[in-house]
């Protein structure tokens, strides 16, 4: 393991201040930690714009896909104790997926293979995000997630089960474990882990994972009384070039999670702080241990969570620009060949991003996280967070 150079690591500071003053964001935080303990936090800008209101350790954030961690992890949980199996169809638990079939040509094709659990844990379901596209997979995905965020504030909201048996209806993109894509395999997960375990999702969660690691600040809502520390959502205006607050309830998730909702989306809805979502890198970093040294879970699971899951021709589906070098497997990118990346890092490396700028990088080898925080929309990864990835890896010694 390499030790981390602390003076290098005050370069972030930089990058977080040259994002707040490009109004690029509104404000930005980010975090190292190293063998569970925290090396530096570093904090820039407004959770606030309007009312000038800073962002700090203690602001909330929407972490949209960084959910998918979370969700895997709680797969894992069941996985171990004989509750799922990997090759288990998705069928068994929602008969809605049955009879599913890809459309090739304008002819219905029925799968060979049914949707199972791994190919949800690896996108590899033939399952989609709606993306404005004329594929008819596509328009029907995008037609029940406008029905989600037009029902999302009525009494008449969609749940996460009643959402899941729509979308098994719904035809695939291609045949389940033939290709990588992104899509909605996660908020099927996060149905799954409820009906397996009969607890509502976010209750898994809390009872399983958040109050064994003190997450006491993660859930699928925001509490009145912590409301005012819910960072606001900004996207760039394209007339004005200045930061503007929106309210998208992008993918059924609402912006201003005032209330428990009825669809727990396992790919994009919770929110958290850094330091909550410090928690639960630590706890990876410590190979499923919690804190108190009980694990959450297994060693072999946690093997097995951290490691790629594609064949080359699955792999040839990821052409995000980012994704250069990188395998993928249980909802999170592993680095495969640091060569290929487009920035620093260590082979065996895994995490996800958020929508809206949630980061999170683990490095096993050198036992090292790197999170970074901020809201404004399709800010996964961006040049802002390949600078901080290069200062953070080019700082171990």
């Amino acid at each position: 393991m390499r030790t981390l150079n602390i003076k290098r690591l005050e370069r972030l500071q930089n990058i977080l201040a040259e994002m707040v003053e490009a109004q690029f964001v509104s404000g930005s935080s980010c975090m190292v930690l190293q063998q569970g303990r925290e090396v530096c936090y570093y904090e820039n800008g407004y959770r606030d714009l309007e009312e000038r209101k800073p962002l700090t350790r203690e602001t909330i954030f929407r972490l949209y896909s960084l959910t998918k961690p979370m969700t895997a992890v709680a797969v894992m949980m069941l996985l171990e104790e004989g509750r799922l199996d990997l090759l288990t169809p998705v069928s068994e638990i929602f008969p809605s997926f049955q009879n599913q079939y890809y459309v090739r040509d304008g002819k219905k094709i029925p799968v060979q293979t049914p949707v199972q659990i791994r190919h949800l844990l690896n996108m590899t379901s033939g399952l989609t995000y709606p993306g404005g596209t004329d594929d008819e997979t596509d328009v029907q995905t995008g037609a029940l997630v406008e029905e989600i965020v037009a029902r999302l504030h009525t009494d008449e909201a969609l749940t996460t089960t009643e959402i899941v048996e729509r979308l098994g209806e719904v035809p695939l993109l291609f045949e389940p474990g033939t290709r990588w894509n992104y899509g909605l395999s996660a908020d099927v997960l996060g149905a799954i882990v409820e009906k397996v375990s009969g607890m509502r999702f976010g209750e898994f969660l809390q009872t399983r994972i958040f109050e064994p690691l003190g997450m006491k600040d993660t859930a699928f809502y925001v509490p009145q009384k912590n409301q005012e520390r819910l960072a606001k959502v900004y996207d760039r205006d394209e007339q004005t070039g200045m930061l503007t607050e929106r309210e998208p309830d992008h993918l059924g998730v609402s912006t201003r999670m005032e209330r428990r909702p009825a669809f727990e989306s396992g790919g994009a809805g919770l929110a958290s702080t850094i330091d909550d979502v410090a928690k639960f890198a630590n706890m990876l970093t410590a190979h499923g241990k919690a804190p108190d040294g009980k694990p959450l879970i297994a060693e072999k699971t946690w093997e097995y969570l951290t490691s790629g899951k594609l064949d080359e021709t699955q792999r040839s589906g990821m052409i995000w620009e980012n994704l250069p070098g990188y395998n993928y497997g249980n909802l999170m990118r592993v680095l495969q060949e640091p060569e290929k990346c487009v920035s620093l890092g260590t082979k065996g490396e895994y995490g996800w991003d958020g929508w809206l700028g949630a980061y999170m990088v683990n490095d096993p080898e050198n036992e090292l996280t790197l999170l970074i925080m901020n809201q404004r929309v399709n800010t996964g990864t961006t040049l802002y967070t390949r600078k901080m990835r290069n200062i953070v890896f080019s700082s171990l010694e």
